[in-house]
């Protein structure tokens, strides 16, 4: 998986309406982390512009936004024991959206924010959600449940979308803005959108690898994995949290984008097993994967035309889950 993210990273920052030789491509990225190294580009000073000022921050924003999604379907699907769970299945990405559809509508600028009041006040609209939705939830009872989770956040995101299409009916030269924005995205960004995503990639990381062996007990019920010494309440909630943190910056950065979260962890658990010591990281890996491989779609297919990279993962999530859940129940019917 290491080696497959690394050549699709590489042939991604390569290929493009201005072709890079792959030597060229290898070096330009070595000097970009290293630039300490005995590496030169001076007769490629072009190339290598092309490479670290525009493909390189773009190509490593749609691998933080895949593996953050990647990641945090594993834990929802891990946490609610539902297959069909994916980042948005609790709200947080509504919250996320709606606060990003009304800075596009209200023009708003924050004055030390600038160009960056968009993903910010995105992400704080996250954080808010996630917190109505726990308060909502610990009101109606304090053993949470399952079905409890997914029946608020069913709640919440209806209440949010109704808000996110009142101002989309309102809205008029910013409807465009808005519509290119929920389609999903990783054009026109650069390094300060991947340094704004980083903090959010590095606490939900933290936050959700050590607690591996949690989501294995999980899988048996929340009372086996009591018995076993889960602290049930503690851990889902550190779950819940770093899930929830890895889904609001990726769609504050990127808008939504369906499907990796969704697909992705699927794969991964069929090809190396429903072990959250494997399925995890491999899961984060695989998402990044993705979702370069489906940028790389989205800005060469039609050039010099560029598709929503949400859309790319939508015609190519979809049928991939498709075939996935016909294997799977075919397998178990046999």
């Amino acid at each position: 998986m290491l080696a497959a993210f690394t050549g699709v990273l590489l042939l991604a920052v390569s290929a493009g309406s201005v072709a890079v030789p792959l030597s060229v491509s290898i070096r330009a990225v070595l000097i970009q982390f290293f630039p300490f190294l005995p590496v030169s580009l001076e007769t490629e000073a072009g190339a290598a512009a092309i490479i670290q000022e525009v493909r390189l921050p773009r190509v490593l924003l749609a691998s933080a936004v895949g593996g953050a999604l990647g990641l945090a379907g594993a834990v929802f699907q891990g946490l609610l024991r539902n297959p069909l769970a994916d980042p948005y299945t609790l709200g947080v990405s509504s919250g996320s959206s709606l606060g990003a559809v009304a800075v596009l509508y209200f023009g708003w600028q924050i004055p030390l924010l600038g160009g960056f009041t968009l993903p910010v006040v995105s992400i704080i609209c996250g954080f808010l959600t996630l917190a109505v939705l726990l308060l909502f939830v610990y009101s109606v009872e304090r053993a949470v449940r399952t079905e409890t989770m997914i029946l608020a956040g069913i709640i919440i995101t209806a209440f949010l979308s109704a808000f996110m299409s009142l101002l989309i009916a309102f809205s008029g030269e910013e409807l465009r803005q808005i519509i290119q924005w929920l389609l999903g995205s990783v054009s026109r960004r650069g390094w300060d959108y991947f340094q704004l995503i980083v903090p959010c990639l590095l606490v939900g990381v933290l936050l959700l690898l050590p607690q591996a062996r949690a989501l294995n007990a999980f899988a048996f019920g929340e009372d086996s994995a009591s018995s076993v010494g889960v602290n049930v309440a503690r851990t889902r909630l550190l779950l819940l949290i770093g899930a929830s943190v890895l889904t609001g910056g990726a769609v504050a950065v990127s808008g939504t984008i369906g499907f990796v979260g969704l697909v992705i962890p699927h794969m991964i658990r069929l090809l190396w097993g429903p072990d959250h010591k494997h399925l995890l990281p491999l899961s984060f890996i695989g998402g990044a994967v993705f979702l370069m491989l489906a940028d790389l779609i989205a800005r060469t297919a039609a050039s010099p035309a560029e598709v929503p990279v949400g859309v790319i993962t939508a015609l190519a999530g979809a049928p991939v889950f498709a075939l996935l859940l016909f294997y799977q129940r075919r397998r178990r019917w046999q």
